[in-house]
This record gives C-alpha cells, sequence and structure tokens, in this order.
C-alpha cells in the first residue's frame, strides 16, 4: 500500500476541516500550528478551530444559503459541523456554539486520528509537494510576502472587527427581555431602546474615541463585519435598520415596538456569557465600557472580552485559483478559508472540505468530484475562481447558486422561501447520490 502525504498548514476552521477530509480518507497529515508559540493579534487559545469573532455560525434554516451549505457539508461528513451541532447553544434560527467546547471536540478529535502529526511551529515558506495553505487571514508576516510573489496573485486587505463580550451576571436583567426575532423561541436577551436613549447612544457613538488601526480607511472594512460606529458615520439611522432594529420584537405586552433593540447573543454552553450582536467595533476599551453602558441593562456590565479590529488578508482569487481552491500554476497546492476571499467561519470550513477531498482523491488517483453551481458548495468555489474584476471577500449567497431552470409551460417560482426551498431541495438530492461514494473513498 502506497504511503501518501500531505501537508496542511494552519489548523484553524478551513485547516482542520481539510486535514480531517485527508486523514480520513488514509493520507498521512502533517498538520503545522504556529500558536502557541507564536499567536496572531486576534487569537487567545492554543485549541485548533478557534472562533476569534462571533461564536454564531448564523441562520441554519435551508431557506438561507448558508444553512444550505451547513447540510451539504454535514452530508459530506465535515468535521466542523458535527463539532459545531455537539456544542450548540440556544441561539433562535441560528447554530451558535460554545467556544471552548468546540475547539476541544475539533483539536481532541483530530489529533486521535493516528495518520496526523501536529507540529507547533511556524511555516515561513511554502514547502513542496501536496500542501493546503490555511494559514487564514492573519498569516504570518514571512509566510505572506512568499504567498504574495507567487505567479499570478494580488493580495489585498480588509478590515475585520470582533463584538464585546459581557458576563450575564452583570446585567441588570430587569431592564431586558427574551425572545427571539418574529417569534422564533426566546434564546436572545434584547435590550430595548427609546428614541431618546438611541439618540443619546448615537450620539455618544459618533464622538467617542477609537483605537488607531495602521492603514484603516472606512472604505476598507468588509460590510458583513462593519463596526457599530462606521454604521453610524453613515447615517445615524443606519444602526436602527441594521443590528439594532426592532421588527419583530414586539412582546404582546408593549403598547408599542421599541425604537431600537440591542441583541445578545449566548456564548457559552454554562450561559454565563453573552455577545453584543453586531456590535463589532474600534472603540478604546474603556470607551467601549462608557458607550455600550449607556444600552439599557447594561449599565453594569463586566466585559470578558473587549472588541478588537484588525487587518485581514485575502488573495486575489480569480485566475489564480481553480474552482477547487488548487493553484492553477502549481498543481498540488492548495489554499483554503477566508484569504481565499470566502467570509464566513462556515464558508471557510467548506472550503477547506473541498480541499481536503480534491487533494485526497489527487492523490489516490481517483476522479475529481464534480462541484456543480448548482450546490453552495459548487457555487462558493466557482465565486472565487471565476473571471471578476472587482472581487471582495463573499458570504455564501443564494444568488452565487444556479437558479432554477423554468419547465416549458409552467411558470418560475415567485415566492422567495419557495423558491429557496426548490433549490435547497436540488441541492441535496445530487448529495444524496454522490456523497456515500464520496465519503467511502480512501486507502
Amino acid at each position: 500500500m502506497r504511503d501518501l502525504h500531505a501537508i496542511v498548514i494552519g489548523a484553524g476552521l478551513a485547516g482542520s476541516e481539510a486535514a480531517w477530509q485527508l486523514a480520513k480518507r488514509g493520507i498521512h497529515v502533517s498538520l503545522y500550528e504556529m500558536k502557541p508559540e507564536k499567536m496572531s493579534p486576534a487569537h487567545h487559545s492554543s485549541s485548533f478551530a478557534e472562533l476569534v469573532c462571533s461564536n454564531s455560525f448564523r441562520a441554519d434554516r435551508l431557506t438561507n444559503a448558508v444553512g444550505l451549505l451547513k447540510e451539504e457539508m454535514r452530508r459530506l461528513d465535515s468535521l466542523i459541523l458535527s463539532a459545531a451541532d455537539h456544542h450548540r447553544v440556544p441561539a433562535g434560527g441560528a447554530l451558535a456554539v460554545d467556544r471552548e467546547g468546540f475547539s476541544g471536540e475539533v483539536t481532541e478529535r483530530l489529533l486521535a486520528l493516528p495518520n496526523v502529526e501536529l507540529f507547533r511551529e511556524e511555516v515561513v515558506s511554502i514547502p513542496a509537494g501536496p500542501v493546503i495553505i490555511a494559514t487564514g487571514p492573519l498569516t504570518s508576516e514571512p509566510l505572506a510576502r512568499e504567498i504574495a510573489c507567487l505567479p499570478g496573485l494580488k493580495t489585498l486587505n480588509f478590515y475585520d472587527a470582533a463584538a464585546p463580550v459581557v458576563t450575564k451576571d452583570s446585567l441588570d436583567l430587569s431592564k431586558v427581555y427574551r425572545m427571539s426575532r418574529y417569534g422564533r423561541g426566546d434564546d436572545y436577551l434584547n435590550c430595548p431602546m427609546s428614541e431618546e436613549n438611541y439618540n443619546a447612544f448615537i450620539d455618544a457613538l459618533l464622538t467617542a474615541e477609537t483605537a488607531e488601526v495602521h492603514g484603516f480607511e472606512e472604505s476598507s472594512v468588509f460590510e458583513g463585519c462593519m463596526p457599530i460606529e462606521s454604521m453610524a458615520r453613515r447615517g445615524r439611522m443606519v444602526p436602527a435598520f441594521g443590528p439594532m432594529k426592532p421588527v419583530g420584537l414586539k412582546t404582546e405586552e408593549m403598547e408599542k415596538r421599541p425604537f431600537a433593540v440591542v441583541q445578545l447573543r449566548q456564548d457559552d454552553a454554562a450561559d454565563t456569557l453573552y455577545n453584543i450582536v453586531g456590535f463589532q467595533t474600534r472603540l478604546k476599551w474603556p470607551e467601549q465600557k462608557r458607550v455600550f453602558g449607556m444600552i439599557p441593562g447594561l449599565e453594569n456590565a463586566v466585559f470578558a472580552r473587549y472588541g478588537v479590529m484588525h487587518r485581514n488578508t485575502f488573495l486575489s482569487s480569480p485566475g489564480f485559483l481553480s474552482e477547487r481552491f488548487e493553484m492553477l500554476q502549481r498543481p498540488g497546492c492548495y489554499f483554503a478559508g477566508q484569504m481565499t476571499g470566502v467570509e464566513g467561519y462556515v464558508e471557510s470550513a467548506a472550503s477547506g472540505l473541498v480541499c481536503g477531498i480534491s487533494l485526497s482523491r489527487d492523490l489516490l488517483g481517483l476522479a475529481p468530484v464534480s462541484w456543480p453551481g448548482f450546490t453552495a458548495l459548487g457555487a462558493m468555489g466557482r465565486y472565487v475562481s471565476a473571471p471578476n474584476r472587482h472581487f471582495q471577500p463573499m458570504n455564501c449567497a443564494f444568488g452565487l447558486i444556479d437558479p432554477l431552470p423554468v419547465e416549458p409551460g409552467k411558470k418560475p417560482i415567485r415566492n422567495k422561501v419557495a423558491r429557496y426551498e426548490a433549490i435547497a431541495a436540488r441541492s441535496l438530492k445530487y448529495w444524496d447520490t454522490e456523497a456515500a461514494s464520496i465519503n467511502r473513498a480512501s486507502l
């Protein structure tokens, strides 16, 4: 039997998933992770698959594109989704996890595989041979410089931010109420604001002192992680139509809907920590305590973690990577994770899944897997590889997936929910047929 070997650099969400998909097919994996020998500004734990921003994997319904992406990954035996499902915490219609339990399980299960060899060291150059580079948007400088010199590549930057986390026992629970938006359970704590509260908060937010971030410009922020103060600068009412929107959060006891609502989502399984949903920020830490303390219920909040902002790096992947995330000018060299231009925890892990399966089949001499554009996995790979003059990081969206064909004599599905359900059903029908043979392929 051949002794097949691959290198995976980085044990984040993408690298952990890639290593899992390779190792469970019999490939020997050398997994390189620089933590804890060297830590990036956003990382705090030595565990694999550390969640550096939110603890949410976002929507878990098939009428949402990321919900479909999750379900496709479950069909293909995703380690990340399995661990996330095991460590789920209440979050309404979303999949949120206990951070430590989730990362701990990913680490334990991956290292339990006999053909995974871990090296706790920084990689400063791209090794020869089959390799998956999953070092993330905070790739260390020496390796980032070498990547930037690869043929056919331009390296781009944007800025990302994380929201603060507060302790539950420091909240004034008499001022908040439990409810998920549109009556989908009671998994969120809600801090209601009157118009007067809201305007005073926005005034404070607009005048608060922010931390300097080298090279930061408002235009270089990823829209999905826009700092709350940047939103307010776009217009006083922008936060009220974004993370602070009160729609779907009126209780039967209320005479009228709150003017604005700040939501808190459970961050750990013990129900002791809550993150402030959508409140990514670069305010200085004392300013976060002062300004966010104006939110009803958070007057005396204890911050377990303040919000932070950091620079992310992503590749200009079109013309550089294939739809399998393989480097076009160097077969056998794959890139995975947020650095490829996919955005989000699930999307990053999904790219690692595609890389791991694709590279394993290369090594095993098997035919490549087809990743059709009518599936979320295939559409995501197409997005990072297809020509795009204005390429930017992108979450999974139904707009990326092939539309439903209109059968002769029939009208297209106009109802959005029904249309998304039909798109999801088409994709899962494909994976129900294909996944079993893909999952069986091994040494």
